[in-house]
């Protein structure tokens, strides 16, 4: 058993260099640009290595936007959970999101190489696993509090999720990343307060 358990450390260990070395590279140079022999070398692995715990790039790059999507889903979530009332968890998570596409790893990974790496139905499909369930549930939440009309929610968490992936985009390719932001997230919020009921206001 002592054996099996460090056995098991140690393809962890490994595994956890792979997706360390492979994040930094994506970021820095994009997926194209990454070449495995440099992930192993910097992860001081062997390439066998890589591909028995990775079927290929492809492979590696997916459980690399996996962590990087769960980073940025904790975080949304993490900013909501700290909110008063459902309807400042909306805006919060939407802040929190918008915030950390700032990051140049967030821009690279997640908003300019995954929509090419999976294609655009993967990339949806794949980003709703993320983040839908919750923005479902933040607007029921505010329907129920009675400070947005009563309305199916499922094509609207849609539709705002779409708006908001297509504004981070906006900025991860914006030469002045911090106007953008700012920017992205005045329209956020008219577009936002144009669902709310008047006398919640």
């Amino acid at each position: 058993m002592h054996v099996k358990s460090r056995q098991a450390e140690n393809s962890a260990a490994t595994r956890n260099a792979l997706l360390k070395a492979a994040r930094k590279l994506f970021a820095e140079r994009g997926f194209a640009d990454t070449a495995t022999e440099e992930v192993v070398r910097r992860a001081r692995v062997t390439r066998g290595a890589l591909y028995h715990h990775f079927k290929d790039k492809q492979d590696l790059f997916r459980a690399v936007l996996h962590e990087e999507q769960l980073r940025l889903a904790a975080k949304t979530s993490e900013a909501a959970g700290k909110a008063k009332d459902p309807w400042a968890a909306l805006m919060a998570g939407c802040d929190a999101f918008l915030e950390a596409c700032l990051d140049p790893a967030v821009q690279q990974i997640v908003l300019i190489d995954a929509p090419a790496v999976l294609g655009a139905e993967g990339f949806r499909q794949s980003d709703e696993s993320y983040y839908l369930a919750g923005m479902k549930a933040g607007i029921q939440a505010s329907i129920d509090a009675g400070v947005i009309a009563p309305q199916p929610v499922e094509p609207l968490a849609h539709m705002i999720l779409g708006a908001l992936n297509e504004a981070a985009r906006l900025i991860a390719h914006a030469k002045d990343k911090e106007q953008a932001r700012r920017e992205v997230s005045e329209s956020a919020h008219r577009m936002w307060n144009g669902l709310r009921l008047a006398r919640s206001q």
